[in-house]
């Protein structure tokens, strides 16, 4: 499978070192965080308002500020679980969630995580790999997930054409991609992306097969 990115090979020479722990704890400690909205994502906040369980495990890697864990302390859910490699950003999750029952947090490689979720939230983190590990982040993805687990957010629907993170793509690349391992309950432009990524992302809704 080709991924359609014009700096792939330079991207192949930096590998795997690039995007390790101290690439995204320099990025936290430089506040080069350009990813981060101020607030948690209205296609996934439009999404959990749908969820009448309260009680499903959820897990959002990459998490960085986690706003969307915020959002979901506020309507009630009670079993969230947040992954992020960077130091510099889990000690930020452990200054607003530490005392907060419902939140685990964990600072750590998401491939190398362990566990068994209902809801994997994807926002940003996508992205921000290596474009050679993508289907890696499927497979983990499927591998993590419960039964008629689901892998929500959003993907870019577009391509940067960046040697370094985000990384774009559009709807066929993803499909390639996740139809092994997942049920392609929805994956349609997103109609309540943020003002500056309006008609540039996909939401998705995949169902572990």
């Amino acid at each position: 499978m080709k991924i359609n990115n014009n700096n792939f090979s330079e991207l192949e020479s930096f590998a795997p070192n690039i995007l390790d722990e101290t690439y995204w704890n320099a990025r936290w400690q430089n506040a080069e965080t350009g990813w981060d909205i101020g607030y948690a994502a209205p296609a996934i906040t439009k999404f959990v308002d749908g969820i009448k369980d309260k009680n499903i495990a959820i897990l959002i890697p990459g998490c960085g500020n986690a706003y969307e864990a915020a959002y979901l302390i506020e309507q009630g859910f009670t079993h969230i679980t947040l992954i992020d490699f960077a130091p510099k950003a889990v000690e930020h999750l452990q200054e607003k969630f530490g005392d907060n029952a419902s939140i685990k947090i964990i600072n750590g490689d998401f491939f190398e995580h362990e566990g068994s979720y209902d809801l994997i939230l994807e926002q940003t983190f996508f992205c921000a790999i290596l474009p050679n590990r993508r289907i890696d982040y499927a497979q983990k993805m499927q591998e993590l997930l419960k039964v008629n687990g689901s892998l929500v957010g959003v993907l870019f629907d577009r391509d940067f054409g960046n040697p370094t993170p985000p990384f774009g793509g559009n709807k066929a690349e993803y499909l390639a991609i996740f139809e092994p391992y997942f049920t392609i309950e929805k994956m349609q432009t997103c109609y309540n992306s943020i003002p500056p990524r309006a008609g540039t992302e996909l939401f998705i809704n995949f169902i572990k097969k």
